[in-house]
């Protein structure tokens, strides 16, 4: 297969595993079930669950061990993106071309979507603690690369620092690290727990440097990109004073800095003995995707 088509074959089986969570999904009043799938079926590339699957293809671990912690990963990158739109955090009425969560199902339901989807996602995690202390050890790293110490941090330091005017590379570091690298570290090194950690350190820099060249390539998109091709609006990051690689380096050098970025990426890749060619072409896809 060529990567479009292994994308598509991943993010295919993915999308059963949701499709399946969410007809399941029946909790009531109707209005929140209905606002939780909205966002979990508004579309998306899956990128964090294909990371997961084909991370766990070059280490060899089988795809159902991994299923329900692609299925508790999505479900936090889908909460944290339904708060992410509110009127009090990024203020944007759009998520994936169609209108934001609160748009649709006002803004007390959209937290509450938000709060189920998170609660959610730590019942799945501790159910799969019930295979072993390797399950527990998955779950614990995804919960704490998605909470204070890892997600929710960056999040916090991203508004903190809004409007800020003198920018720091420490600060801007601490905000790539933690709103955006620690949940797809996550989704890295989570395969590599399940198999036995033999490849740990390399992974867990790897997804570090990933979130990071990610990062850089959604700021570069706020600069260049159109709300045709995102789904979202563009130049929201400079109106409202947003700590960017943009910001702090310029344009040209940030493009410069993902480029360093993503050969480090694959760099790692191609020290882990296995098949990485797909991992090696998601690197190129997330340095010069166009949405």
């Amino acid at each position: 297969m060529d990567f479009n088509e292994k994308f598509t074959e991943y993010s295919g089986y993915f999308n059963k595993v949701l499709t399946e969570f969410c007809d399941n999904l029946t909790c009531k009043p109707q209005i929140l079930a209905e606002s939780m799938r909205y966002s979990l079926l508004l579309g998306g590339k899956r990128l964090r669950p294909v990371l997961m699957l084909a991370v766990g293809d070059l280490l060899g671990v089988d795809r159902d061990k991994l299923k329900n912690f692609a299925l508790a990963l999505e479900l936090i990158h889908t909460y944290s993106l339904v708060h992410d739109d509110l009127p009090e955090m990024d203020n944007d009425d759009f998520r994936r071309g169609k209108p934001s969560n609160h748009k649709v199902f006002g803004t007390g339901n959209a937290v509450l979507a938000g709060d189920g989807l998170l609660n959610t996602a730590y019942s799945v995690l501790i159910k799969e603690c019930r295979n072993g202390a390797e399950y527990v050890s998955a779950s614990e790293f995804i919960c704490d690369y998605a909470g204070v110490y890892g997600m929710i941090g960056g999040q916090s330091a991203d508004l903190l620092h809004e409007g800020d005017g003198n920018y720091s590379e420490e600060t801007l570091n601490f905000i790539y690290e933690n709103k955006t690298a620690k949940l797809l570290t996550a989704a890295v090194v989570v395969p590599d727990i399940i198999g036995g950690g033999k490849h740990f350190s390399q992974l867990k820099t790897f997804g570090s440097d990933l979130g990071y060249l990610f990062q850089l390539t959604d700021d570069i998109l706020d600069v260049e990109g159109s709300f045709a091709s995102l789904g979202k609006s563009t130049g929201k990051d400079e109106k409202a004073g947003k700590y960017t690689a943009v910001s702090l380096y310029g344009l040209e050098a940030c493009k410069l800095r993902a480029d360093v970025c993503a050969e480090r990426c694959r760099t790692i890749v191609e020290g882990i003995n296995g098949d990485g060619e797909f991992l090696i072409n998601f690197v190129n896809y997330v340095r010069n995707r166009k949405n």
